[in-house]
C-alpha cells in the first residue's frame, strides 16, 4: 500500500547532498490566476533538478560489495546528472549510457560530475538495452530513473518539505509526470499526512502515458511520444509508480506545447529563472485547471522540477509563448490581389495589433496572407475575428492550433510552386545527429524528387523537418512503407490547410 512509503520517506538521509529548496510565492502568476500560487523550486538543487534526491537515496541502500563494483543507468537527462553527482559524493564509480542524440550540455554535465559516459544508439531504448548488457557483463548495479521504491521515496521528500514549509490550508498540488517517480512519492506522502489536499498529475498532451493507463485501468504503451518536454517523454508509466498513483491522485491534466512555453515565461517573469519544459509543466497544468474550474482565492502549489535547458531552445519557446498565453492568434486569410486591399483589411481589424504578417504574390486574383493578431486572454477574440472577417467577405482559417503552421509555414510563406505535380508533404522528427538526413535520403534512394524542405534547429534531441516529395498516387503506399522502416516519427500533412493555402 502507498502508506508503506511514509517510513521510507521519513528515513531518507539525503540532506548532506540534496538541499531543502524554497517554496516561493509567485505574485504575478497569483494575480493573473486569481489564486495564491506557490512554486516549489527544485530547479535550485545542485544538479538543477529534483532527480538528485531519488538517485542519492537509492545509492545509500547499496551494500559495500555493490558500492565497490559501481553503478550504471541509462538516461538522457536529469537522472544521469543526479546519479553522477550522488556517486561522486559517495566515491562510487558511475557509468551513464546515453543516446548519441543527447544534447552536449547534458553529456558535459555528467562528465563534470565524475560520471563515465557511454554514447550509443539514437534512442533511450537502445541506450537502456546496452546498459543492461553491461550490468550482466560487469556486475554493476542498475539504478532506475523512477520505478524503484527507494528512488520514489527520495523524490517523496519534496512533499515532506512542502507540508512543513506551508502548514496552512492547501487546496491542490500539481506534480509533473514522466515515469511517475516524483508524483508517486509525493502523492503517497500527501495523501497519508494531509488527505484533504487534492493531488493532480500533469503530463504533456503528446506524452500522456499515465492518462492512458488510468483510462485503460492498466499500464499501456504510447505509440508515439512527443519530445518537447524531454524530461517527461516516457512511453509507459512505471509499474510501481502506477500502483501507487492509481489510488492517490485526484486526476490527470494534460498541457500542450504552447501552454508549457507560456508557463516557462511566467516562471521567468516571477523568479528571473528559466525552467526547462518539464520543469514548467506542472504550472501549465495548474493554470489550465484553475481556469477551467473557475477557481478563485485558493492556495495552489506547482513543482518547478528542473532547469536543465539548452539555451538554443529559448528561440523556439519564445515564438510559442504568446499563443500559449492566449495573447496571440494566427490566421490564414484570403484577400483580393488589388491596390488598397491590405489597408481595407487593417481597417476592418480596427486598433487590434498585428504581430506578424507574411505574404508573397501568387496570382492576379487573390492573395493568401499569414497574419498574427494580438488578442485578449480573457475574451472570445478568436471567434470574434473569424466572424468579423467572414462577414467582410474574407475567407479565413484559424491556424492557432495548427502545429505545422506554427513550426514551419510561418517561416516559409511565399514558396508556392504551381508547376510541381503529385506533391505529398510529410512532417518529421529526425534525430538531431550527423547523418540523420543522409539516412533519410539513402532510404529514398532517389526514387522520388524532393520538392520542398524546411528544417530549423531548436536545440533539442530531435530536429523538426517538413519535406515535400513528388509521389504519384499509386506509389504513396510504397513511400509510407519506406518511412515506417526508417523509424522516424512522421505525419502526413498533404491535406493540412496551412500547406494548401501557402505552399
Amino acid at each position: 500500500m502507498p502508506e508503506s512509503y511514509i517510513k521510507r520517506i521519513l528515513d531518507a538521509r539525503i540532506y548532506d547532498l540534496a538541499v531543502e529548496t524554497p517554496l516561493d510565492h509567485v505574485p504575478l502568476i497569483s494575480a493573473r490566476c486569481n489564486n495564491n500560487v506557490l512554486l516549489k523550486r527544485e530547479d535550485l538543487q545542485p544538479v538543477f533538478s529534483f532527480k538528485v534526491r531519488g538517485a542519492y537515496n537509492r545509492l545509500l541502500q547499496l551494500s559495500e560489495q555493490q558500492k565497490a563494483k559501481g553503478v550504471i543507468a541509462a538516461s538522457a537527462g536529469n537522472h544521469a546528472q543526479g546519479l553522477a553527482l550522488a556517486a561522486q559524493h559517495m566515491g562510487i564509480s558511475a557509468t551513464i549510457v546515453m543516446p548519441k542524440t543527447t544534447p552536449v550540455i547534458k553529456v558535459n554535465g555528467v562528465k563534470r560530475r565524475g560520471g563515465r559516459v557511454v554514447l550509443i544508439g539514437d534512442t533511450y531504448d537502445e541506450a537502456s538495452d546496452h546498459a543492461h548488457k553491461l550490468v550482466e557483463e560487469k556486475g554493476l548495479t542498475y539504478i532506475p530513473p523512477y520505478d524503484d521504491p527507494d528512488v520514489i521515496a527520495g523524490q517523496g521528500t519534496v512533499a515532506m518539505e512542502i507540508l512543513r514549509q506551508y502548514p496552512g490550508h492547501i487546496d491542490a498540488i500539481f506534480i509533473p509526470v514522466g515515469g511517475g517517480g516524483l508524483c508517486a512519492g509525493m502523492a503517497a506522502y500527501i495523501k497519508y499526512v494531509r488527505p484533504e489536499i487534492e493531488v493532480y498529475a500533469v503530463e504533456p498532451e503528446d506524452a500522456a502515458c499515465l492518462k492512458l493507463a488510468m483510462d485503460k485501468k492498466r499500464r499501456a504503451t504510447l505509440s508515439q511520444v512527443g519530445i518537447f518536454a524531454d524530461g517527461v517523454a516516457v512511453a509507459q508509466i512505471g509499474k510501481e509508480t502506477f500502483r501507487v498513483l492509481k489510488s492517490t491522485i485526484n486526476g490527470v491534466i494534460t498541457a500542450n506545447t504552447d501552454e508549457i512555453c507560456a508557463a516557462i515565461k511566467d516562471i521567468f517573469e516571477d523568479t528571473r529563472s528559466i525552467a526547462e519544459p518539464a520543469g514548467a509543466l506542472s504550472l501549465a497544468g495548474l493554470k489550465k485547471f484553475a481556469a477551467e474550474k473557475k477557481w478563485k482565492n485558493k492556495t495552489l502549489i506547482a513543482i518547478d522540477s528542473g532547469a536543465n535547458i539548452n539555451f538554443d531552445r529559448l528561440r523556439y519557446i519564445s515564438e510559442r509563448t504568446e499563443i500559449g498565453e492566449k495573447r496571440e492568434a494566427i490566421f490564414a486569410v484570403t484577400i483580393p490581389e488589388k491596390a488598397g486591399a491590405y489597408k481595407k483589411f487593417c481597417q476592418l481589424l480596427g486598433k487590434r495589433a498585428i504581430t506578424e504578417f507574411n505574404y508573397r504574390y501568387s496570382d492576379d486574383s487573390n492573395a493568401h496572407i499569414f497574419v498574427g493578431l494580438q488578442i485578449s486572454p480573457d475574451g472570445n477574440d478568436r471567434a470574434e475575428i473569424v466572424d468579423k472577417l467572414s462577414t467582410g467577405d474574407y475567407r479565413i482559417v484559424d491556424m492557432t492550433d495548427n502545429e505545422m503552421a506554427k513550426l514551419h509555414i510561418r517561416h516559409m510563406v511565399g514558396g508556392r510552386a504551381p508547376q510541381v505535380e503529385d506533391e505529398t508533404v510529410y512532417r518529421f522528427e529526425f534525430p538531431e545527429r550527423p547523418g540523420a538526413l543522409l539516412d533519410f535520403l539513402t532510404k529514398l534512394a532517389g526514387r522520388w524528387n524532393i520538392s520542398l524542405f524546411h528544417y530549423r534547429n531548436h536545440g533539442s534531441a530531435f530536429g523538426r523537418v517538413l519535406v515535400g516529395m513528388q509521389v504519384p498516387a499509386g506509389e504513396r503506399s510504397q513511400l509510407e512503407a519506406l518511412l515506417d522502416d526508417l523509424n522516424y516519427n512522421y505525419w502526413d500533412e498533404t491535406d493540412n490547410p496551412a500547406y494548401q493555402f501557402f505552399l
